[in-house]
């Protein structure tokens, strides 16, 4: 394992071992679940989740936090982390990983890969998403359109952005998620002509907001369109997982007043 500080709240780490050499992925946004022990507890030599979770208290499951995968080659497996102090579980972890440091990893999983065949491609995030919209970027065909919006703290927090296609980049420098000042941003840029196929992750409000646009106003169908909540503003890890349903019956539900005949 190694490490390494992209910005300010964004650490790379590299995982390696004997487990990892047939790791692979399929798509351009594949992710994992990595699974964090609770301090403290032992669960002896052989660890599976599913086994400690018939045994053992609730208050001993470990924590799974899904994560994209940057990158995987030669049994190496990339992951960026956003980190903000000691907020949350995997941000501080990753801030912290040494050398010889142990974690679970499941997966890989996976659906979206841009289409070689879409008029031109749309990818819309927070730095949560940033991590997918990069790897995304990476993966369009040579010579394809590409309109990229990335919401981040400040000019500290962008990233080295690499893409064989024509990409338009917008960094948007916001502390907090605004769904309609987003929203806004969207309408008013020059977009390429037809229909994109479109990529919205981040914060789940926001995502709702810019998906309602996508389908409406951009006339994007369902199948080229990959839209997700990866939390949520005032919501902690387990609260957001416990609401994520609801959300996405939501969304769904906007399809019958929003979407395009």
């Amino acid at each position: 394992m190694r490490t390494e500080r992209l910005a300010p709240h964004m650490v790379r780490v590299v995982l390696g071992g004997d487990d990892l050499a047939d790791f692979a992925v399929e798509h351009a946004d594949s992710y994992v679940k990595l699974v964090f022990p609770v301090p403290g507890v032992d669960y002896g030599d052989e660890f599976d989740v599913r086994v400690v979770r018939d045994t053992r208290p609730r208050e001993e499951w470990p924590l799974q936090r899904t994560y994209t995968v940057r990158s995987a080659a030669g049994g190496e497996v990339t992951i960026d982390f956003v980190a903000h102090g000691d907020e949350g579980v995997a941000g501080p972890w990753a801030a912290s990983a040494q050398p010889g440091d142990a974690v679970w990893v499941l997966g890989p999983g996976g659906a979206y890969s841009p289409s070689p065949d879409a008029d031109w491609h749309l990818l819309v995030g927070d730095a949560s998403a940033l991590p997918a919209i990069c790897a995304s970027l990476e993966h369009l065909p040579a010579g394809a359109r590409a309109v990229a919006v990335v919401e981040v703290a400040d000019a500290a927090e962008e990233l080295p952005v690499t893409c064989p296609g024509e990409l338009a980049l917008h960094w948007v420098h916001r502390t907090e998620p605004d769904p309609e000042a987003l929203v806004a941003f969207l309408r008013g840029l020059d977009l390429p002509a037809g229909v994109p196929h479109a990529f919205v992750h981040g914060e789940a409000d926001s995502v709702r907001a810019v998906r309602r646009w996508v389908r409406a106003d951009l006339g994007v169908p369902r199948e080229l369109l990959s839209a997700s909540g990866y939390w949520r503003r005032g919501r902690t890890e387990e609260g957001w997982r416990s609401e994520k349903a609801g959300w996405n019956a939501a969304t769904e539900a906007d399809d019958a007043v929003v979407a395009p005949a």
